[in-house]
């Protein structure tokens, strides 16, 4: 799959095997948000964590805009990840991403000690659909999320479960929506 952002054609491996080796709409929304609002949200020389990256799209479009990032996915997506992240930003005048295992709610301490990691950003996108892992996720973002992290989510809305994760969300953090995709059924918050 091809992409154009920030200047830059992206070039996208897809792979069929794993839910997080496709370009989902809230991967999609979230660049061209990034990409739209850099002046609100300057990622130069920031710290940025993406959880569930997937394909790597929004990592690498953070990569372009200018931030230190670290892509993370569950361990039988990471050779793909790194395979588009690699692909995508060598060669190219900016900080070299890093790409982790990170499982949700496990191993947090021991693998992003809080002593070391700090993020200026986390971004997550269509990480919230019909699974088992959303206490989990929630405990993740409340981990990584710090006084001054900016936690930007986009999603596509699809289930009651995407609507009651985004009700527990709001009753741990201060959430905005920051903007909406009719076409798709995104919303994006902060």
């Amino acid at each position: 799959e091809y992409y154009t952002y920030v200047g830059h054609q992206i070039v996208i491996q897809e792979s069929i095997e794993h839910f997080g080796a496709v370009v989902w709409p809230g991967a999609l929304a979230l660049s061209q948000y990034l990409e739209s609002n850099q002046e609100q949200f300057n990622l130069k020389d920031k710290k940025v964590l993406e959880i569930g990256a997937g394909t790597g799209l929004v990592s690498i479009v953070a990569c372009i805009l200018g931030a230190y990032v670290t892509a993370t996915d569950l361990p039988e997506v990471l050779d793909n990840l790194s395979y588009n992240i690699s692909k995508n930003t060598q060669n190219m005048n900016m900080h070299k991403p890093e790409v982790r295992k990170l499982v949700w709610g496990e191993g947090l301490n021991e693998d992003f000690p809080l002593s070391t990691y700090h993020y200026d950003f986390i971004l997550a996108s269509d990480v919230v659909y019909n699974h088992a892992a959303l206490e989990p996720l929630l405990a993740t973002m409340v981990y990584f999320c710090k006084p001054g992290t900016v936690l930007l989510w986009a999603n596509k809305f699809r289930f009651t479960a995407d609507y009651e994760f985004l009700e527990k969300l709001g009753n741990i953090f201060n959430t905005m929506i920051l903007a909406e995709f009719p076409e798709s059924d995104v919303k994006l918050l902060k």
